[in-house]
């Protein structure tokens, strides 16, 4: 393991100078971990290029070896995978490897593809909203699998072998949509999933399963169907890089006044979010190798933004964005759509003084879904605003790395506790600080 997990980990920062200089980004966290759960469904080896050092791919290795999976790591980022030897594993084991994780769930239907059973132990992960695993469970019984609960988790089997299924979501979710992908390719029969999440990530994952032989196809209405196959290969793949952690490194260069070439960064994924990058007034050169972000000096203009699933601008963009957005001339207007509690982050903004105001009501856009259930999901925003060091803890990994822009672009000493949350999906982030020419230190 490269980096420490520790929640004790705090980094010392001193602010208040541009970020500047070249890092790379490598596959994409959402896609990477997935990817490899698709590799318990495969009856030869596998092999996963672009693969980033970060937490939670040693989370997902360390559960796939329970369950009988040989993985060694290449050079550049490349991970081999031998399934041929998959098996049942303790109870105790995978809940102590899971940690907060929520992928073990997403076991579920490849293990009981290959053994008949499969078991979820309590899952954690950042509290941004309702991830409800209950969902998960629904989706898994309509394909015939049957749940028994017990003290220390979920036992999951399939008596009759799991059959094709009609789905319809609620909501376009993308754990959701994983599920069933990786549910129905080997159920017997067909499968058709109605109001699917087709993001970029999700589109890889669809060209990784058909690679390994699935039958998938995808409408223009967010129809996916999957013809169900006895059989699924290996595969060879080279992850789509992490466009979150582009788009993160992005918005640092905008709060902090600076200069950043994001290598590995690619326009196509990113266009709604290089659509809010130049509304704002930031500007941006893109070559075959990736994408240089910077600001070009004088005032930034305030903005009206709401996220949505794709092809709408991406929630895990929001956070990064709205720190650069207390840097703007004016009131800029935040409606989250997709998170209900996406915008409490922001509390410790206002402590480092940043004005910004939460609402219930849904601001600027179309009314969604929370509009009337009370939460406070539209935030207004003055800029701008000078911000000044301060104590602030991490609460989940994208408002962390938010915390670490906002100290990188504060005047004075900030002191971020909880770091180590960040290292689940940025890889050598210091490593890269460093690159960026930031002052920091690292305690504990």
């Amino acid at each position: 393991m490269l980096y420490p997990m520790s929640a004790a980990q705090s980094l010392t920062i001193n602010g208040g100078a541009p970020l500047r200089g070249s890092i790379e980004v490598r596959g994409a966290k959402n896609l990477v971990s997935k990817a490899m759960v698709a590799t318990l469904l495969a009856e030869e080896p596998c092999r996963l290029r672009g693969v980033p050092e970060i937490s939670d791919v040693e989370i997902v290795s360390g559960l796939l070896r329970l369950h009988g999976v040989e993985i060694t790591s290449e050079a550049d980022g490349e991970l081999r995978f031998d399934p041929t030897q998959v098996e049942q594993a303790h109870v105790a084991d995978i809940d102590a490897h899971a940690g907060s994780s929520r992928v073990p769930v997403l076991f579920c239907g490849p293990l009981l593809h290959r053994l008949g059973e499969a078991f979820i132990p309590d899952l954690g992960g950042c509290k941004i909203g309702e991830r409800p695993i209950d969902y998960h469970l629904k989706v898994l019984r309509e394909f015939g699998a049957v749940v028994d609960k017990r003290p220390e988790g979920l036992r999951l089997t399939a008596p009759g072998g799991l059959v094709g299924t009609k789905v319809t979501l609620d909501y376009p979710s993308v754990g959701a949509t994983e599920q069933v992908l990786l549910t129905a390719v080997r159920a017997r029969g067909t499968t058709e999933l109605k109001n699917a999440a087709v993001e970029p990530e999700i589109m890889d994952l669809i060209a990784i399963l058909q690679k390994m032989g699935a039958i998938i196809s995808v409408a223009t209405d967010r129809v996916i169907t999957i013809e169900g196959v006895a059989r699924l290969g290996g595969f060879d793949h080279l992850s789509i890089p992490d466009r979150i952690e582009a788009g993160s490194w992005a918005a640092a260069a905008l709060a902090t006044k600076g200069d950043i070439y994001v290598k590995g960064a690619q326009q196509l994924p990113m266009a709604q979010f290089l659509n809010v990058f130049r509304k704002v007034g930031g500007r941006f050169e893109i070559d075959d190798d990736g994408i240089r972000f910077w600001h070009p000096g004088g005032e930034l203009n305030s903005i009206v933004m709401e996220t949505n699933v794709h092809p709408g601008l991406m929630t895990d963009w929001q956070q990064p964005l709205v720190v650069a957005l207390t840097q703007t001339s004016g009131l800029s207007i935040v409606h989250e759509t997709v998170y209900e509690n996406r915008l409490g982050f922001t509390k410790a903004l206002g402590e480092m003084g940043a004005h910004i105001q939460l609402y219930r009501e849904c601001l600027g856009g179309s009314p969604c879904r929370f509009g009337a259930r009370n939460f406070e999901h539209s935030a207004g925003i003055w800029g701008p605003s000078p911000l000044k060091g301060a104590k602030i803890t991490v609460p989940d990994l994208r408002g962390g790395f938010s915390y670490l822009i906002a100290a990188l672009a504060a005047e004075g000493t900030s002191e971020v506790d909880n770091v180590g949350l960040i290292y689940r999906g940025y890889e050598r982030f210091s490593d890269k600080l460093d690159a960026l020419g930031a002052d920091y230190s690292v305690t504990g």
